[in-house]
């Protein structure tokens, strides 16, 4: 008789999953500091260097939706296991290049990593009991946020107090060390979606994904109204809406649009496209605010370590509202979790847009921003794996983070676009220009508010029981014994 050893606990594996989240959130903002050291050590301008970002962003944008797929398809864990190896590669690269062109390809290939959030949501729908679910991807969805955050204060240490190469070693190291991690300690997803790779849908995206992105991320120093801005931008919503139309016909889309057009899952995707901007135009005005001289008469002359310290208590506040969203969802549904987190981000975005007069109101500011934010980012996934069967939850989380991503660069480039627009005959942006964009970036979160309130109030686990009972009566899913230690009772996942 054969013995069954016991699949590891949820805690363990939760552990792991935050590591994994953890290493892909602070690459997205670590090299920002850097960016001027980098231009210099590799004799390039900080134009050209801004390519480490973009790349990075482009990437991460198109593999996002692909690396879920393909996660439903052969395993979560497995492709848990290769995202981070791929990013941990990207890492090696860019710190040992000493020219600019392979940098920019390592940061590349950890755009591979933005398929670690899709596939974290995945294995805990898939492993987790239904009670501990909603508060685990709460977690996971926070440090998005917390991450970006604490990015910006490590990548200032680095410049500060050593190189810049650190910030690629020390990402490298964290996602080995999840790598090694999921590997040992996670057990195989057992609900597989047979079926064969979308070869021209993945190349349609990818294609209609980094037109645009690319435009928006050199649109400032291209020119917004350059027929090459426009072109891309243009070009990228036409291949776009062929995708739509040709993923249609398809008997295994790479991405299903009728999954995707109900309206539990678009307007939940709006209202990420929404705050996602909201909340990196702020990564990207705070600091830059905070390190102003004080001889412009509101700027605090910081250094960049301490302008990203100013962001930290914020940024922890993530960790307290996230599970406060599951709460709140748990007894009123997830679009009260949601409008709750966007009005309160729509407050801290108004009370910035007064342009802080001293470090300890700005950080207090912060604190009211990144908690409505934590909440929306805790609320915003478990309201996708609610609406969708279990077998499309890396599907339908991966397109929901690539638009996470879509808004991210948008709120960056309009509200960086907002401060040149108005700077003065030093070249420091006004005051003014800061409430502008403060206060744009506030309208857009007060529109992620109220789209939420067209969401059904549904909460928690009703859908998981439904999810549950499709997935047993659908031939064409596969529960397969689940390896690394996994018992024969396991469950098939939502």
């Amino acid at each position: 008789m054969s013995v069954v050893e016991p699949r590891p606990k949820p805690g363990r594996t939760l552990t792991v999953l935050l590591l994994a989240a953890m290493s892909f959130a602070l690459a997205q903002t670590t090299v920002a500091p850097a960016i001027p050291d980098m231009a210099r050590e590799l004799d390039s301008s900080v134009s050209n260097v801004t390519w480490t970002m973009s790349g990075y962003l482009v990437a991460a944008a198109v593999l996002t939706p692909i690396i879920g797929r393909l996660g439903d398809m052969f395993g979560k864990r497995r492709m848990l296991v290769v995202s981070l190896a791929i990013f941990a590669l990207g890492g090696v690269i860019a710190a040992l290049a000493t020219q600019l062109p392979l940098v920019i390809v390592g940061r590349i290939l950890q755009g591979a990593g933005g398929g670690i959030f899709p596939l974290c949501f995945g294995i805990i729908r898939d492993e987790f009991p239904v009670e501990k679910r909603s508060v685990s991807i709460g977690l996971i969805s926070a440090i998005t946020g917390l991450g970006g955050g604490l990015g910006l204060v490590l990548g200032g240490l680095f410049v500060d107090h050593a190189t810049y190469h650190w910030i690629f070693w020390s990402g490298a190291a964290m996602a080995a060390l999840a790598a090694v991690g999921s590997q040992l300690l996670i057990p195989e997803s057992p609900t597989r979606v047979p079926g064969r790779i979308d070869v021209i849908g993945t190349l349609l995206l990818s294609v209609g994904l980094a037109l645009p992105l690319l435009a928006i991320s050199q649109g400032k120093s291209w020119g917004w109204t350059s027929p090459t801005t426009l072109g891309m931008i243009i070009g990228g919503v036409i291949v776009l809406a062929g995708l739509l139309a040709f993923e249609r016909r398809q008997a295994e889309p790479l991405i299903d649009v009728a999954i995707l057009a109900r309206r539990s899952v678009l307007t939940t995707n709006i209202s990420t496209l929404l705050v996602g901007f909201g909340m990196f135009g702020a990564f990207l005005l705070i600091p830059q605010l905070a390190q102003t001289p004080k001889a412009s008469g509101y700027g605090f002359g910081a250094s960049a370590t301490t302008a990203g310290l100013l962001m930290v208590p914020g940024a922890l506040m993530m960790l307290v509202t996230g599970p406060l969203a599951t709460v709140i969802s748990q007894r009123f549904g997830g679009r009260a979790a949601l409008f709750t987190g966007s009005l309160l981000a729509t407050v801290g975005l108004v009370l910035l847009a007064g342009v802080p007069g001293s470090e300890g109101t700005l950080i207090v500011e912060c604190i009211v921003l990144f908690g409505g934010i934590g909440m929306v980012f805790a609320a915003i996934p478990n309201l996708i794996v609610d609406a969708v069967p279990a077998e499309k939850t890396g599907e339908a989380t991966g397109v929901n983070t690539l638009l996470r991503s879509v808004g991210a660069s948008l709120g960056s480039q309009i509200c960086a676009s907002i401060l040149v627009s108005q700077a003065d005959a030093t070249g420091l942006p006004t005051s003014d220009a800061y409430q502008t964009a403060f206060a744009v970036s506030a309208v857009v979160a007060l529109v992620a508010g109220l789209a939420a309130l067209t969401l059904p109030g549904l909460r928690h686990g009703r859908h998981d029981a439904r999810s549950t009972a499709a997935v047993a009566s659908t031939p064409q899913i596969s529960t397969i014994p689940a390896q690394s230690g996994a018992t024969a009772g396991a469950t098939t996942g939502g």
